[in-house]
């Protein structure tokens, strides 16, 4: 069935865990559409015929209808479309959940191109390399305009935005070549902003992981920018309690802020931390980091955050040997509270 209704609208072939729930959701909802469409005309061509004007009698009858039939009408039309909201609403979570084990690969869109950088330090431009079988999760950010990577045959398609991560995760099913679309008018060449996935057998793709690997991994290569930008100046990596919140296990944790609000450290929040940490305070901080909106590169941010994420597991080797901080105790005055005292 999904076959012939591919066909019939000219759809690509499925080529993703998601394809074939995505179709069989579009098959039933146009097929009960049209189907409500074909009942109403044939009702509405019987009553013409059957209850057309003859020779000026009028033949029409009054119909009045029963409040049991109004309410059959208006709950099976009602359950109808919440029956469609409940089946999307379920493949949304599916599709916003990643999965253990996923792959990870940096998006950086750009007037007009797609920029990919692969945790072993690979990096590739307008072709995405993935492997099959395995769930990829895209983290996107934009260097300049809004842009949309969309994927037809894998059924997935998520806006870019500058200044935050965006993210996304699709699992291929089959080998091959498919196209990739920017779906956001993002300027003058948009039609020409095109790219491609390349979906590999496991084997094809340890190769291509060999020969394209980096001198340094993204980890390694997101380390030199903090270093770059000074963040080791109020961030530690091994758990050390400094100026700003420790990176060692900062990844994934729950976040609770100033305000009281809990938050995932995602790639989202730590993007966001970067370009507007006023924002969201992390609670027992000051709001004492400066932004680096315009300073800090996509690609560079894309880089801190694998940095950050390959500290997930635990603590590295003390960035800084912090003081121990000595609070003196409270000497009983007879003094009033107001007075200062140095």
């Amino acid at each position: 069935m999904l076959r012939w209704f591919r066909m019939l609208f000219r759809l690509p072939p499925g080529a993703s865990s998601f394809a074939d729930g995505v179709d069989t959701l579009h098959l039933f909802l146009i097929g009960s559409t049209l189907l409500g469409v074909l009942l109403l005309s044939l009702l509405t061509t019987y009553f013409v015929l059957r209850y057309r004007e003859r020779s000026g009698v009028r033949t029409t009858p009054v119909v009045l209808a029963s409040g049991t039939g109004e309410l059959l009408l208006v709950v099976g039309t009602l359950s109808l479309f919440v029956l469609w909201w409940v089946i999307g609403y379920r493949q949304y979570l599916s599709m916003r959940r990643r999965p253990a084990g996923a792959i990870t690969v940096y998006v950086v869109a750009k007037q007009w191109m797609w920029k990919f950088s692969h945790e072993n330090g690979a990096l590739e431009n307008n072709v995405l390399t993935i492997p099959v079988g395995r769930p990829v999760e895209l983290l996107m950010t934009s260097r300049d305009v809004i842009h949309s990577f969309f994927l037809p045959a894998m059924r997935v398609k998520q806006d870019v935005l500058p200044g935050r991560f965006t993210t996304l995760w699709f699992k291929p099913t089959a080998p091959g070549r498919y196209s990739l679309f920017c779906a956001e008018y993002c300027g003058i060449s948009h039609s020409a902003m095109l790219g491609e996935v390349r979906v590999l057998g496991a084997e094809e793709y340890q190769r291509f992981l060999a020969d394209s690997s980096g001198a340094h991994s993204l980890a390694e290569i997101g380390r030199e920018a903090a270093l770059k930008h000074a963040c080791f100046s109020c961030h530690t990596v091994d758990g050390q309690r400094h100026i700003g919140p420790s990176w060692s296990r900062l990844y994934g944790s729950v976040v609770t802020l100033s305000n009281g609000e809990q938050v995932s450290a995602d790639a989202a929040y730590l993007t966001e931390s970067m370009m507007d940490p006023a924002a969201r305070v992390v609670a027992g901080y000051a709001p004492v980091m400066p932004t680096y909106f315009g300073s800090l590169d996509s690609s560079e941010a894309a880089a801190i955050v694998a940095y950050i994420r390959s500290l997930e597991q635990g603590p590295s080797s003390p960035s800084v040997r912090l003081p121990e901080v000595v609070v003196p105790p409270l000497v009983a005055s007879s003094e009033p509270k107001g007075d200062l005292h140095p």
